[in-house]
């Protein structure tokens, strides 16, 4: 802190436990939820062909979720995942399809499988290049955005390769201004009320008498209380700075207590004294209140600004067009479930899946405690299905599309539909599990029991409980719970009755139960329950 300029009593101040949060993650207590009222259901082109895709994989894929009865079932989103564009964009700096693999273009691409009653998903990441090393969105996320919403793309992954960690420190402001046509406004930096540790610092350069220190790692804040707009619009907002240091900078613009913008700044070049850097800002006509901060104190804080900027820029694009379901592939690192609903409608959990039991087992882990954390319009993502790859055997299959059901995870299919033998289409459209995938009420399950064999239970908008036994393990075992136990846990709402009506859902088999319900269970495998109350 103390090299960005910083007054010594402000750096002490720290260390003395002076640290007042300032706006970070308040910003939406949730992000458009009713764009995704369900888990999305959908195929991805990653798991079984990475980077071997070209438009005819993609028509024919789209045929086969029709064909199958996939469509029907509810997946509804074919998505083009890594690999699907060239390494050069346009000219006009736009991301475009592969020139050969897709030599017709997105758009028509699109229109096609849209025609075939599907929508279109699309990927990039929030670095310079994706995983695969071809462009990525960093620095063009407004243009990609408009993009993506002009093609008319209805579902959007973006990745965490070559991420870029953004800067804790901010710039010293010397002045704000505003501009529309021939309207000016500039307002020095004396003029802001600050807060926290922020404080004026004498200019030595005599550009100015003061400028603005310790808005560094959401620490301290400046709000300029009397900008003038002559009329609703939007506006140039330029905001002068004092140079100093070759290293990155970046500050969070809040307009109004409602609108928030980002600016980078880059290390600085000492050839001038001063800098000009410039975003166009929302304003509403009279008087408004612009803030000053960087409320960026740790990886995790940054990944979620930048994340959130591009939610926020998908939003704006597809005004007037179709909405686009956002998905946050940051593999869990930054613990995206504690800021996931702010930013987009779903978020990985982990790392990415291979089809390799153990591993799936490990990501199960790792998703079901986050229960508490998704709910409506917003998803735990434990990352696409491997049902129906690699050597999954058939209990292990069931089981791995049970738990997804269960955790209420996106299901984004992997595998080859053209070659999905019916042992698998059968898993994969079962509707008893996919009814309780998509159930209105939108919670995930909780796990009960943990041990060599799991108990989840999950409340149903009808008021009846998904309660699922899983066997981690390759032997055979018995299991059992009360039912009435289960009251006792508010987040299940459990009610009470003499008798329980229970289905299995795999076996189709049906019973009434008084208080005790028992899954015989083979290695790996699940017995899945809907329990209702009997009148």
């Amino acid at each position: 802190m103390k090299r960005n300029g910083m007054c010594p009593i402000c750096y002490l101040k720290q260390f003395l436990g002076i640290r007042k949060r300032v706006s970070n993650l308040a910003i939406k207590e949730d992000y458009l939820n009713d764009v995704c009222p369900t888990p999305p259901m959908g195929w991805s082109s990653w798991n079984t062909f990475r980077n071997e895709i070209d438009e005819n994989l993609m028509k024919e894929t789209a045929k086969a979720m029709v064909d199958k009865g996939l469509l029907a079932a509810g997946y509804k989103y074919l998505n083009l995942d890594d690999c699907w564009h060239s390494s050069m964009r346009d000219e006009n700096g736009e991301l475009q399809g592969d020139l050969v693999r897709f030599r017709h273009g997105i758009p028509n691409l699109v229109k096609e499988i849209n025609d075939m009653g599907l929508k279109v998903g699309i990927y990039s990441s929030n670095g310079v290049y994706t995983c695969e090393d071809l462009p990525a969105s960093l620095n063009h996320e407004w243009q990609d955005a408009q993009t993506f919403a002009k093609w008319g793309i209805e579902y959007f992954k973006y990745d965490y390769c070559h991420h870029v960690v953004k800067s804790k420190y901010a710039p010293l402001v010397l002045s704000i201004s505003v501009s529309k046509d021939d309207y000016y406004q500039e307002i020095d930096c004396i003029a802001a009320k600050l807060d926290g540790v922020a404080k004026f610092m004498p200019d030595k350069m005599g550009a100015s008498k003061k400028h603005i220190a310790g808005l560094d790692a959401g620490l301290g804040s400046a709000i300029f209380t009397n900008v003038y707009a002559e009329n609703d619009g939007e506006y140039v907002l330029t905001v002068k700075i004092r140079k100093k240091g070759r290293y990155e900078k970046f500050l969070q613009i809040e307009v109004n207590d409602d609108d928030f913008y980002f600016m980078d700044f880059p290390p600085q070049m000492p050839f001038n004294n001063t800098a000009r850097f410039q975003i166009k800002v929302k304003l509403n006509k009279g008087i408004n209140t612009i803030k000053l901060s960087n409320p960026i104190r740790n990886r995790a804080d940054g990944a979620f600004y930048q994340y959130y900027n591009m939610g926020q820029l998908l939003e704006k694009a597809t005004q007037g067009k179709k909405p686009i379901t956002y998905s946050i592939c940051e593999w869990g690192f930054n613990r995206p479930f504690e800021w996931g609903a702010k930013a987009g409608h779903l978020w990985r959990t982990t790392p990415d899946i291979r089809p390799i039991w153990p591993w799936i087992k490990i990501i199960y882990d790792l998703t079901v405690k986050r229960y508490k954390y998704a709910g409506f319009g917003s998803y735990n993502d434990p990352d696409m299905l491997e049902v129906g790859n690699g050597k999954l055997t058939l209990n292990q299959n069931r089981a791995h599309f049970t738990l997804w059901c269960m955790m209420n995870a996106p299901l984004i299919l992997g595998n080859d539909l053209r070659k999905m033998p019916d042992s698998v289409l059968d898993i994969v459209t079962n509707k008893d599990l996919i009814a309780i995938n998509q159930d209105k009420l939108c919670k995930p399950c909780k796990r009960i029991r943990r041990g060599f064999v799991d108990v989840l239970a999950k409340p149903l908008a009808d008021g009846s409980t998904a309660i699922c036994f899983f066997n981690r393990g390759k032997l055979p075992r018995i299991r059992s719970i009360q039912l009435d136990n289960l009251a006792k846990d508010n987040y299940i709402g459990f009610k009470l009755a003499d008798k329980y009506s229970v289905k299995e859902l795999w076996t189709k088999d049906e019973s009434l139960v008084v208080d005790t319900l028992r899954a015989k269970l083979q290695g790996n495998s699940v017995k899945i329950y809907i329990v209702k109350t009997c009148q």
